[in-house]
């Protein structure tokens, strides 16, 4: 045991402790002891980008703090067993970091396990090599992943990218600024657990956080990348607005039988830090675990899940 296992355990065993309201209460008043200007800007994101709930001290809405408390207390024993299969330090600290964040709105945990070092999603000290790789881009937006692929790894790096984007201009346009790149296969696809049709909800604030719904004008043909790509997958980066466990789904047999190293974002929903790592493993265990953080120091966001195989 060290310090950081002392700390994280003891964060567990307070929330074990705390009946549902206990924890809740104390959560909401760790919130209101926040200066203004600081819960001003919980409240405007959470209002900007609505994957964890709506956040008010004004109208009395804690919504945002409930769901936090409920994924708290439901996968407690999950969280546990992701920390004991997280592969190194910065890994654990930073699982401990958001667990800490969410309770006790402690900022300077999460500020120091932000990843200034390497490209989002490319940590060479996880994946210091690529080659060959048939690499699968869900949720491709402008392609700055592929382009930080490629600055990381060379142009001469992989045998075919697989680009799925489900706003259509955007990839459009990401084609034509890709013209000269060859193997590149574009698809304005929506990757789900099954093949069918879906609509688009578009986010007002930004294209980035445009979602799949089940409503809209506006349909896109979804695909499950185990019906779609028939070749060897090397490679899988998802960041695809809170699906990420349906395209995981979709994605089974490839996960099982190819071992693609996986970069998955994880933060879009409260549960999907525990319940992605499980499903993978779930699918094969014999991937190794790590989490890095790309985001902020206020809230965890651009956390992003490695499963990666090693010997």
């Amino acid at each position: 045991m060290n310090i950081l296992d002392i700390r994280f355990y003891s964060l567990l065993e307070d929330i074990k402790d705390k009946a549902y309201d206990q924890l809740f209460e104390k959560m909401k008043l760790n919130y209101m002891s926040l200066p203004k200007t600081i819960k001003k800007t919980f409240e405007d994101y959470f209002d900007k980008y609505q994957f964890w709930g709506k956040l008010s001290e004004e109208e009395g809405i804690f919504d945002e703090i409930e769901k936090k408390c409920e994924v708290l207390k439901l996968h407690l024993d999950d969280f546990r067993w992701l920390y004991e299969k997280l592969e190194d330090y910065s890994s654990k600290y930073l699982l401990y970091a958001i667990l800490n964040n969410w309770i006790n709105y402690d900022f300077e945990s999460l500020q120091k396990t932000i990843n200034y070092k390497y490209n989002h999603y490319f940590d060479l000290d996880i994946l210091p090599n690529c080659q060959n790789e048939v690499f699968v881009d869900v949720g491709t937006y402008t392609g700055d992943t592929i382009e930080d692929f490629l600055y990381n790894y060379s142009s001469n790096c992989y045998k075919r990218i697989y680009c799925y984007e489900i706003t259509k201009s955007i990839l459009k346009q990401f084609e034509m600024q890709t013209k000269d790149l060859k193997n590149l296969v574009y698809k304005n696809n929506a990757v789900l657990d099954k093949n069918g049709y879906i609509s688009i909800d578009e986010n007002i604030a930004s294209s980035s956080a445009n979602q799949t719904s089940l409503e809209g004008s506006e349909k896109i043909k979804a695909v499950t990348l185990d019906r779609d790509i028939k070749e060897k997958i090397t490679m899988i980066k998802m960041d695809i607005e809170g699906d990420e466990e349906k395209a995981i789904l979709g994605a089974k047999r490839h996960i099982a039988k190819d071992s693609p190293k996986l970069l998955i974002s994880v933060y879009h929903k409260n549960e999907h830090y525990v319940t992605l790592a499980k499903l993978i493993d779930s699918f094969n265990p014999c991937y190794k675990f790590y989490l890095r953080n790309y985001g902020g120091n206020l809230y965890p966001t651009e956390i992003v899940l490695y499963a990666i195989i090693k010997n």
